[in-house]
This record gives structure tokens, sequence and C-alpha cells, in this order.
């Protein structure tokens, strides 16, 4: 009988969990810093807002730990994450965007989750206008961030 239920309640709590996320990468020819910085600004030129830069590289450091270069990018547009909130509240702990930049074992990369993963399990229409201007947006802005 406890397998019984133990293997139900497994089952229950697979069944609600979100697929896979898909991340999405792309190697940079630049320092952590430089792609960071182009990032920033093609964000900053693009009109939306970015809210922080962490630095987590720095944060393990100020505890005496290590960590390679790692830097996060904290951006949005109310344009597209309203729209997105509106639909389903709970995109708010999914928003604003982020980005990753950090030193891997090849060189620089470019990591972010998809659109569809950022939304996963909630009411968020994919094929509205603002989820495509997202998945656009994120593509764009960190081609140029990694471009020559």
């Amino acid at each position: 009988m406890k397998r019984m239920i133990a293997a139900i309640a497994a089952t229950a709590t697979f069944a609600g969990a979100p697929l896979m996320a898909e991340t999405i990468t792309q190697a940079s020819p630049h320092s952590v810093s430089v792609t960071m910085d182009a990032l920033q600004a093609a964000v900053e030129g693009a009109g939306a807002t970015v809210f922080a830069r962490v630095d987590h590289a720095a944060g393990a450091a100020s505890v005496d730990m290590e960590l390679p270069d790692a830097e996060l990018l904290i951006f949005g547009n109310p344009m597209l994450g309203t729209p997105a909130m509106q639909a389903d509240i709970e995109a708010g702990l999914q928003l604003p965007l982020r980005v990753l930049v950090y030193a891997g074992d090849e060189g620089t990369v470019v990591a972010y989750e998809s659109v569809e993963t950022i939304f996963d399990g909630l009411d968020v229409p994919l094929d509205a206008e603002f989820a495509q201007k997202m998945t656009g947006a994120l593509a764009t802005l960190t081609s140029k961030a990694v471009a020559e």
C-alpha cells in the first residue's frame, strides 16, 4: 500500500512538472565583460530598460569563493511584458527577461531560456505578437552582443 501511494504521489508530481527547459546558447568571440557591454548597449539602443547587471563572479569573490566570469543582464519592455502578465499574472515570476554571459570551457557563452520555456505552464499564448517579439528581441540582441 505504501509503495502504491508513493507511486501515485510521484506520478502526480511529474505530471505537473514543466517540460525540460530549452536554453539557447551562442559563442562570443569577446570576453565576458565586452560581450555584456555590447548586450547592454543593444538592449538600451532598442529602447528596453536594463533593471540590473549582476556580476556573479564578483559575488562569489565577496565570500571568498570562486566562479568563472559570469554576468547576468535583467531587462525588459513593458510593451511586451505587460500583455504577457495580462494573460497570466504569474508571468511576472519569469519577467523581466534575463541573459547570462559566462566564461565556458571553450570561451565566452551567451545563454538565455526560450520564450516557450519562460512561459511553460502559464496561460500565455505563445503565438501572440508580444511573445513572437520577445523571441525576436532575444535573438537579435544576443546576436548583436556576439558580433565581431
